[in-house]
């Protein structure tokens, strides 16, 4: 069985049974985390170890890695000890407990084994990117739409960026435009992001977006990256340099009164521009032209 199908596997079968310490996450300040084995699950089923080829699900006492939550994917990566496991997914057991699903590469693990665990760097790095244009994204629609602009709902990984929004009609090219400019000057202006650990009620007065029918507890985090402030748990850019670059791949409607727009940062925006420009380059030659000059080929 691949790691796609493992992954797919595991997502169905979350609700394992654990009644011992909570995780503790570290994944908002390292990417590398020593840690202890409290449980192994295969198959939904405790079990005392996991040998190599083995699909199961490990709980650390301490772990670097985001668990799904927000509309932000889990982290991915490897977990080290007396064997190595390939971390295809981070998924919550319980509100504090983090489970890590994946595969026996190598070795063994045991319950008590003490273990490095460790992100991949590239593909949080891609899904901060990725999170963290989507509030600036958020911000620039309201500005150009309107303030009855509302989230209803997200996905953000390393690939791309999805956003649902309240809003009854489609995006003209020149909004769509418009948009990606207000973000990409967000961007170029390179501000430091700010994260504060605040009281509810002080965070209300704040004025930070607050997701509608969303949960939150007394204490909340909210996040600040260039002119957006929300509450929000995810992973974020350190500036807004670092999203490098942001365009909208496309803008459809997906209910009645609820658009969609998905987008691309950094790497993946880079290669995007690039294949619209190989593509414009094959019809300027079928058409006759040199590539960007406009001059009738001799």
């Amino acid at each position: 069985m691949d790691l796609a199908r493992a992954a797919g596997k595991f997502k169905m079968a979350t609700a394992l049974e654990y009644d011992g310490p909570a995780s503790a996450f570290h994944g908002y300040e390292s990417l590398e985390t020593a840690g202890k084995i409290l449980a192994l699950y295969q198959d939904g089923t405790p079990v005392k170890e996991l040998n190599e080829g083995d699909l199961g699900v490990v709980v650390l006492d301490n772990t670097p890695f985001y668990a799904e939550s927000g509309g932000q994917v889990g982290d991915r990566g490897e977990i080290k000890g007396a064997g190595l496991f390939a971390v295809e997914d981070t998924l919550k057991i319980q509100a504090t407990v983090f489970g890590h699903h994946g595969v026996v590469k190598t070795g063994k693990l045991a319950v008590g084994q003490n273990v490095t665990a460790r992100v991949d760097v590239a593909a949080r790095g891609a899904t901060a990117r990725n999170h963290s244009v989507t509030h600036l994204m958020h911000k620039a629609l309201r500005e150009v739409l309107g303030q009855h602009v509302q989230q209803k709902g997200s996905q953000v990984d390393p690939d791309k960026t999805r956003f649902d929004f309240a809003h009854t009609a489609p995006m003209s090219a020149e909004e769509i435009r418009e948009v990606e400019e207000i973000v990409n000057n967000e961007i170029l202006a390179n501000a430091a992001t700010e994260t504060r650990l605040m009281a509810i009620a002080e965070a209300q007065k704040s004025g930070a977006m607050m997701l509608f029918g969303e949960k939150y507890g007394d204490e909340v985090r909210v996040v600040g990256i260039g002119s957006s402030t929300e509450l929000c748990g995810g992973t974020h850019v350190g500036r807004t340099g670092d999203i490098g670059l942001f365009k909208i791949l496309g803008e459809t409607g997906v209910a009645a009164g609820v658009r969609r727009v998905e987008a691309v940062t950094g790497g993946n925006a880079l290669r995007y521009v690039q294949a619209l420009e190989m593509e414009l380059d094959e019809v300027s030659f079928e058409l006759g032209f040199h590539s960007g000059s406009g001059d009738l080929m001799v």
